[in-house]
């Protein structure tokens, strides 16, 4: 039996308890009521009650299984989860719900968009001042004050202290020990002048150390106009630094001399006026000793010139010296009725005109059967070259632009006998409104229009359109926008000069400048030079020097460079790229494989598709280990630069995967590639036709400054990277600077993300030769003359101002005399603005009154 629980109360009221009865059915939970029947109001148990003494009918079987008469205390027992006292929404309010839910996320993300988007618009227009980023570190150098120095305060180069570079051990220059001294009075006494030499007669220029025999060009037909010869100083100004970068001794030219204005563009013009046949330009400001420009050959009239029939005429006098003319390129224009024939003079009524056309038709075969006898080709015949100068037709010429020109057509054509040609390579901006190609009179109107008319005869003009027409078929990656299709002048450029070459077959090979090129000194003596360095050049290790900087001041000798360039390619160089390899996780190659390997012979795309007439490259004479140095000595290079020749991959460059055309799925990749900053260049014959041929029919090409080193690269050409001097803005650690150009992999420019072309060019900036080089121009202007930042000027070539302390640009003191610098490349430099006279022809002259 249970145990009992009697109720007390219900005793004192006398009341029986209720019993239920034993057969009741027993109730049946539903789970949905569940939380209704709840036992905590039950007084009983719902199974059975307990029976009372007085039942007879209750059977002992029975009595076992009742309950007591008081309900048994009721135990927690698990419970199913309680029905939600809250109200269920209906189903068409929850949809509601949900499609405002949604609706505002959609609202939210469509107005981050809007403002992401206004806010980039705002950045590219300039209207959100953002905080300024942190000046980079060259910005704390001190800026070099001895560039400008003058001709009053020259001294011999090897009694010149250079400002500049300076060892770490050296104590610090007392800038202001540099200044002119002896100033004078002119008052008082007279002092003595430096005198100007003329540069033909120096002792190691090209006109003295290899000097050649032809026959003087002359300016005018008649065979008596020369050109007076430039001019130089010797010695240098006080303190004038030397070049950071390149060598003088290395190409051979001279650094114990200097250039000023006059000296250099007074034989073109400069310094006289309209009326006497100049310029107009350069009578202002200091000149003292100018005259000395013509003291051997006077001034020359520069009315009436046409340059295209003085360089035809200078060829022809000296025709002998050089490789037969190839035929010029002719076009497949179908059948022409007079062609092979000549202009029939009047002949005799007994002579029959078959007779006559006969004669004439077999002069014209002699003249193209006329090869040269065995006797000529046992004289060595010399190459000619052309040089280019790309311009457009939308080009504004001033005064400086056409003393730059002449003095490049003077000193390399008449000065070497024909042996170059100058030519305008010119870019008709909209052939829409000018149809240059429909018209023969529009053609040459559009060229008087906008050339001056000293050379109209050297222009050859070219188009988008027509680069399209005739290089169909590329693909167009786009790298730069629509607005830069791969056919314009900005990702086409080198399509021009292809086609430049196909049509003149008469040249070996090709200098393509720019016009906002300067060189001070002689323009022949420059490229002589060069031509000849890199001719004794051999190949081995030619691609390692190529991809780095030399700085003779922290790398040594040309010798211990070249060292140095082999070592670094071969064993590898720990930089940011690779500091990390050979620990352990690192996903990268092992120490032990940092090094290149070294470039010997052609080097190919992976896929053999992309081989284009390989059978004609050139291939070693032997392999790279048992090579002494040899292969190469003495051969023409098929490519000259002024600047190195990286390796894009990797690089931060913005065009380095600007190359179209080449397979690059199935795990090729792109292919091997090099590129150099400023097209300026030397590209030889063989060189160019595999260019125009390889994207004519491969459809190859890439980006101008990218694609001759690549065609050079992979088929085995020779390329070089001339080491020419040039000099810096800032007092640069030159270990420091070392360190920031040659930074990429391995030692070299190029090759890794840390490379100084992409990102980091503004480290190029105070260098004299680059493409946004800011020293070149103010350079070049106040060399000129010209105020720059409001410094320099006729004044302070004048007049020495003895309040100022001499140790910044701003405080020199002035009174040296006109700007003398040494000889140097300099890029870029537009629009210089120079002093000029009014036109005679415009100026309004008043009539005299006869009764005055």
């Amino acid at each position: 039996m249970g145990i009992l629980s009697w109720n007390s109360s219900r005793d004192r009221d006398g009341r029986l308890p209720v019993y239920e009865s034993l057969n009741a059915p027993s109730k049946e939970r539903n789970s949905n009521d569940s939380y209704d029947d709840d036992s905590d109001y039950d007084d009983y148990s719902e199974t059975s009650s307990s029976p009372g003494t007085n039942n007879s009918k209750m059977t002992s079987a029975s009595a076992s299984t009742v309950t007591p008469i008081m309900p048994m205390r009721n135990f927690a027992v698990p419970r199913g989860p309680r029905k939600p006292f809250a109200y269920r929404l209906p189903n068409k309010v929850i949809r509601y719900l949900c499609f405002g839910l949604t609706s505002f996320i959609l609202l939210m993300i469509l107005t981050l968009i809007r403002a992401s988007h206004n806010e980039n618009k705002a950045i590219a227009e300039g209207k959100i001042d953002r905080p300024p980023s942190a000046p980079p570190a060259w910005e704390s150098y001190p800026f070099l004050t001895r560039y400008y120095g003058g001709i009053r305060n020259l001294v011999s180069f090897s009694q010149n202290n250079p400002e500049y570079p300076r060892s770490k051990g050296e104590p610090p220059v007392d800038k202001l020990s540099y200044s002119n001294t002896s100033n004078w009075e002119p008052d008082v006494q007279e002092r003595s002048f430096p005198t100007s030499k003329d540069y033909t007669q120096y002792p190691t220029s090209v006109f003295q150390s290899a000097p050649e025999q032809f026959q003087e060009c002359y300016l005018d037909k008649a065979n008596k106009v020369r050109v007076p010869p430039i001019r130089y100083y010797e010695g240098r100004p006080n303190g004038f630094p030397e070049p950071v970068l390149g060598s003088y001794d290395l190409i051979g030219l001279p650094e114990d001399i200097c250039f000023e204005r006059y000296g250099r563009y007074g034989p073109y013009g400069f310094g006289y006026s309209v009326r006497s046949g100049g310029l107009g330009t350069g009578e202002l400001g200091e000149k003292e000793g100018f005259e000395s420009t013509w003291e051997t050959v006077p001034q020359v009239d520069w009315k009436g010139m046409d340059w295209a029939d003085t360089q035809r005429r200078c060829y022809q006098s000296n025709a002998a010296r050089y490789k037969t003319i190839a035929p010029k390129q002719s076009n497949p224009n179908g059948f022409y009725i007079g062609e092979g024939t000549v202009a029939t003079n009047l002949h005799t009524r007994d002579t029959p005109l078959a007779e006559s056309l006969q004669s004439s038709a077999n002069e014209v075969a002699k003249e193209k059967n006329s090869d040269p006898t065995p006797e000529e080709d046992s004289v060595t015949k010399l190459p000619r070259t052309a040089v280019v100068i790309r311009c457009w037709d939308e080009y504004f010429w001033k005064e400086e632009d056409v003393m730059n020109v002449r003095s490049l057509i003077s000193e390399l054509v008449l000065a070497s006998g024909g042996r170059y040609d100058v030519h305008l390579l010119v870019q008709v901006k909209n052939d829409a409104a000018h149809p240059i190609w429909a018209d023969a009179e529009t053609y040459q109107r559009r060229i008087e229009e906008t050339i001056p008319a000293e050379f109209r005869g050297l222009v050859t003009f070219w188009t988008e359109t027509q680069m399209l027409s005739l290089y169909q078929g590329i693909f167009d990656l786009f790298a730069r926008g629509p607005d830069l299709p791969v056919h314009g002048v900005y990702r086409g450029l080198q399509m021009a000069m292809q086609y430049f070459a196909y049509q003149h077959p008469e040249y070996d090979y090709y200098w393509q400048w720019e016009m906002d090129i300067r060189y001070i000194g002689h323009y022949y003596d420059l490229f002589t030079k060069i031509e000849n360095w890199t001719k004794e050049q051999p190949r081995k290790g030619i691609w390692e020097r190529n991809a780095r900087f030399y700085l003779p001041f922290v790398h040594g000798t040309w010798e211990d460079f070249k060292q140095m360039a082999r070592v670094q390619s071969e064993m590898g160089v720990t930089g940011a790229d690779n500091v990390w390899d050979g620990l352990p996780g690192a996903d990268r190659q092992s120490q032990t494989g940092r090094g290149d390997k070294p470039i010997w012979g052609p080097e190919r795309p992976k896929d053999p598709k992309d081989w284009f007439e390989p059978e004609n490259d050139p291939e070693p004479e032997t392999t790279y280990e048992k090579d002494k140095y040899v292969w190469g000595v003495g051969e023409e290079a098929d490519y000259i630069t002024f600047n190195p020749m990286f390796d894009p991959e990797g690089t931060t460059w913005g065009l380095a995967d600007d190359i179209t055309g080449y397979n690059t799925s199935d795990g090729n990749g792109l292919p091997p590639r090099r590129a150099q900053i400023i097209t300026a260049s030397r590209m030889s014959r063989r060189l160019l036709m595999k260019m125009h041929r390889e994207t004519a029919f491969l459809k190859h090409h890439a980006f101008p400054e990218m694609w001759p080193g690549t065609v050079a690269l992979q088929h085995g050409y020779k390329a070089i990277f001339v080491p020419h001097p040039l000099y810096v803005d800032r007092e640069w650690p030159p270990e420091v600077f070392a360190r920031t150009l040659n930074n990429g992999r391995n030692g070299a420019t190029g090759g890794s993300r840390t490379s100084v072309f992409g990102q980091r060019e503004h480290n190029l900036i105070g260098l004299t030769w680059f493409y946004n080089s800011g020293f070149a121009p103010n350079l070049y202007r106040r060399w000129l003359g010209l105020k720059v930042n409001n410094d320099g000027g006729e004044e302070f070539e004048l007049t020495m101002d003895a309040s100022k302390n001499g140790t910044s640009v701003n405080e020199m003191r002035g009174g040296e005399g006109r700007m003398c610098l040494p000889p140097m490349l300099l890029h870029p430099v537009k629009d210089v603005e120079l002093p000029v006279e009014a036109n005679p022809e415009e100026l309004e002259i008043p009539e005299s009154d006869p009764g005055a």
